[in-house]
C-alpha cells in the first residue's frame, strides 16, 4: 500500500472509532427514538456540531483530509473530545496525508519503501557517559521501544527482558511474546500491553512509515492476538512519568517514581530514569541491588547478553503496577 493509503486508513479507523465512543448526550444532543443504528455519533451529528458540512465530514472519515486546515481539524477534535495526545495524533495523520500529496504534485514519489530507518539504534558516546554518571536505572529508548542503551542498574533491574538474544531488546517484544518470562517480569502485564500499543500507535502517527516500525508492528501482529486486538482500537497514549512496583528476587518488591526526558539533538529517543527518594525502601533496595555483582558490570552501548550481565541470579522480576514501559 502506498504511503497516502496507508494514512488515509489510519485516519479513517481513528475517527471512526472516536466517534463510535461519544454518545449524543455526552455531545449535548437529545437522541430522539431508540433504535439508533451506530454506536455513538451519526456521522451528520459531527459535521453539525463541528460546523462544517455532512459531506466534508464524510469525506474526511474516508481518509481524504487533503487541504484540511487546522481550523477543522480542531473543531472535529473539539467535537469527538479528543485528549491532547489524540489531537496531536490526529494532526500528524492529516499533515502525513497533505505532506505526501503536496510531494505527488511536485513529482516526487512516496516515502514507502525508503531505506531510511528512523529508529536509532547507535547513542552519541556523550549519551552514554551520562546515563552511566546516573547512578539510578536509566535507560535510552526509541521510538519502537527497543532499549538503545541502558547504564549498569538499569540492566540489572531489567535482566530478563537482557535474556532475550534479539538484539536490540525490545519492551513491546518481550511483553507480547516473552511468554512466562515476561508474565513473570510483568504481573500487571494486561494492562501494560494496551499501553504499550497506545504507545506505539501514537508513534505511528508522527511517521506511519517509519520503516523499524512498520517491521515491528507487523511482526507482532501475526505473532500475537493480544497486539493484533489492540492495534485494531486505534488508542493513543504517552508516559512522561508515573510509579511502577517492581519486584526482584534478590531485593524484593520495589515502588518508586520514574521520568521520560527527550535526548537534545537526538529525534526520537527518550531516556527513562527511576527516581526513589534517597533514603527510602526503594533506594535502599536499589543500592543492595547494585552491589549484587561487585561492580563488574561493564556499561556499553545497546542491551547486553546474558554473560555481559555475570548473572549470579536467575531472573530479575519485575511488576509494572504502571502502564508506561
Amino acid at each position: 500500500m502506498g504511503q497516502t493509503g496507508c494514512a488515509k486508513s489510519d485516519l479513517r479507523d481513528f475517527l471512526i472509532t472516536r466517534r463510535a465512543r461519544i454518545t449524543p448526550a455526552m455531545a449535548g444532543l437529545a437522541a430522539y427514538g431508540a433504535n439508533r443504528r451506530v454506536k455513538g455519533l451519526r456521522r451528520e451529528e459531527v459535521a453539525m456540531l463541528a460546523g462544517i458540512s455532512s459531506e466534508y465530514y464524510t469525506r474526511l472519515e474516508r481518509g481524504n483530509a487533503t487541504g484540511a486546515s487546522p481550523s477543522v481539524v480542531n473543531s472535529v477534535a473539539d467535537v469527538l473530545q479528543l485528549t491532547d495526545v489524540e489531537r496531536e495524533h490526529l494532526t500528524h495523520l492529516v499533515d502525513a496525508i497533505n505532506k505526501d500529496k503536496s510531494r505527488k504534485g511536485r513529482g516526487g514519489r512516496s516515502r514507502t519503501g525508503s531505506p531510511k530507518a528512523s529508529a536509532t539504534e547507535i547513542i552519541r558516546p556523550n549519551v552514554q557517559i551520562l546515563i552511566d554518571a546516573i547512578a539510578l536505572p536509566t535507560f535510552v529508548f526509541n521510538r519502537t521501544l527497543d532499549v538503545v542503551a541502558a547504564n549498569r542498574l538499569g540492566r540489572l533491574l531489567y535482566s530478563p527482558m537482557f535474556d532475550d538474544p534479539i538484539r536490540p531488546a525490545n519492551a513491546a517484544r518481550f511483553a507480547f511474546l516473552g511468554g512466562e518470562a515476561a508474565r513473570l517480569f510483568w504481573p500487571n502485564r494486561q494492562q501494560l500491553l494496551t499501553d504499550a500499543v497506545a504507545e506505539l500507535r501514537a508513534e505511528s502517527g508522527r511517521d506511519p512509515y517509519d520503516p523499524a516500525l512498520i517491521h515491528l508492528v507487523g511482526y507482532l501482529s501475526t505473532q500475537s492476538e493480544e497486539f493484533r486486538v489492540r492495534w485494531a482500537s486505534h488508542n493513543v497514549r504517552k508516559h512522561q512519568s508515573g510509579i511502577k512496583t517492581l519486584h526482584h528476587p534478590l531485593v524484593g518488591p520495589i515502588t518508586m517514581p520514574f521520568e521520560k526526558y527527550t535526548v537534545s539533538g537526538d529525534e526520537g529517543l527518550i531516556v527513562q530514569t527511576y527516581t526513589p527518594t534517597p533514603g527510602s525502601p526503594a533506594h535502599d533496595s536499589l543500592q543492595l541491588l547494585s552491589s549484587w555483582d561487585g561492580g563488574n558490570v561493564a556499561s556499553e552501548q545497546g542491551a547486553k547478553s546474558k554473560s555481559d550481565l555475570g548473572h549470579r541470579s536467575e531472573r530479575s522480576d519485575v511488576i509494572d503496577d504502571d502502564p508506561a514501559v
